[in-house]
């Protein structure tokens, strides 16, 4: 596995695809700079080696040139993060940006405009690709957001830096986190499935299981869980589709000798919001014309006992609607928990959009091993799938 160590990039173009698909509030001003911030250390390594920078990457979904979706909005921030002066090109192929990219020096960054701006990028066009390949001399890929989808600059622009290509150090570290978590990580190894739906995590339920010892059900997937060994689970939600399929998942664990944990209590709500009535009821015994909506106690303190007898610890998606906050106790609970076993010298990792939110949101992100910036591609690795922009650096 190359990385930004292989290489000394002295005098050299580093064309690099971060994500910078950082959220703008409606003066286009960046409200969550985290993802600019993750390409800082790539991006400071090629400077300090005496190369310069070439920094492409998407901003949202354009449909063609749309000012909105410029950039241009974020150069002043991406300055500020990296404290280096950034040039801005209003375009990102073209003569004037190979003009633009010829002309940088050592210690300089470019920043081009939004690659989706032409649908040649989502279409994974080869002329394209090869367009941006004459922008640099080596091609480093540390945008993991991306990584699961072919794209022109994330995949296909590979092939023209043959044996010079590698990671950045973000790509590298998200590779190296999810491989602790599924293939080196030290046992007893725990995965923390909670969210909304069952089928959205089937993939990763059925891969996983060869992989860890416990695994823990939470959030709304729980009650389909529940349900289907004969719960009463009230108004909560349920795929009543898919209780067959979790009453499998339970019968593979059991002959694979993973234990499977449930919450056995739950808070519930006699309606959907914040200033809903609540009541602690068994998980199994939920009245009619009440939901559950958050682990209960004796669930809170049934999941801190697997965390802290775990090594590794795998994070993805809420114990419950956490957004709301008469609701929140138990996804907070089990942030203390993981937080905790990490200190005690667990490797714990959290990934997948509402984990991520959470874990900001209560302030863990420095209390647990490692937060993924990517959703969709941190969800399809932990389904076993090899990524097209992985694959594409290491062919």
């Amino acid at each position: 596995m190359k990385t930004l160590n292989d290489f000394n990039f002295e005098n050299k173009k580093a064309l690099i695809r971060v994500d910078f698909n950082v959220p703008l509030n409606d003066k286009f001003e960046v409200t969550d700079a985290t993802r600019i911030v993750s390409a800082k250390p790539t991006i400071t390594k090629i400077l300090e080696d005496g190369g310069s920078c070439i920094l492409m990457s998407h901003l949202g979904r354009p449909k063609g040139f749309q000012d909105e979706f410029s950039l241009k909005h974020i150069a002043a921030k991406v300055e500020d993060i990296l404290g280096v002066n950034v040039k801005f090109v209003p375009d990102c192929i073209g003569a004037d940006v190979e003009a633009a990219a010829a002309s940088l020096e050592p210690g300089e960054i470019l920043l081009l405009e939004n690659l989706r701006f032409y649908k040649e990028e989502t279409a994974g066009d080869v002329g394209f690709a090869e367009k941006l390949s004459k922008l640099g001399d080596i091609y480093v890929n540390d945008a993991f957001g991306t990584a699961h989808r072919a794209h022109a600059s994330t995949t296909i622009v590979a092939q023209f830096f043959e044996g010079k290509k590698c990671f950045g150090s973000l790509l590298a570290q998200e590779i190296d986190s999810i491989k602790k978590v599924m293939e080196t990580g030290e046992k007893p190894v725990l995965a923390i499935l909670g969210g909304a739906k069952v089928s959205s995590k089937i993939t990763i339920i059925e891969n996983i299981l060869d992989k860890v010892d416990h695994l823990i059900i939470g959030g709304g997937m729980a009650f389909t869980f529940v349900k289907a060994q004969g719960g009463k689970i009230g108004n909560s939600i349920c795929e009543d589709d898919k209780m067959e399929l979790a009453l499998d998942i339970l019968k593979q664990a059991k002959e694979k000798n993973v234990q499977i944990h449930i919450p056995v209590d739950t808070i519930a709500a006699d309606d959907f919001s914040n200033d809903a009535n609540k009541q602690v009821v068994d998980i199994n015994a939920i009245p009619d014309g009440w939901e559950g909506v958050d682990a209960g106690p004796k669930s809170i303190k049934l999941f801190h006992d697997v965390v802290l007898a775990s090594k590794t610890i795998l994070w993805n998606g809420p114990l419950g609607v956490f957004e709301m906050e008469s609701f929140a106790n138990g996804t907070i609970e089990l942030g203390n928990s993981i937080a905790e076993s990490t200190k005690n010298g667990a490797f714990s990792l959290v990934g997948g959009g509402d984990s991520v939110a959470a874990v900001k949101q209560f302030g863990f992100e420095n209390k647990v091993s490692y937060v993924s910036t990517g959703g969709g591609a941190m969800l399809e690795s932990l389904e076993g799938k090899t990524l097209p922009g992985i694959a594409a650096i290491l062919e």
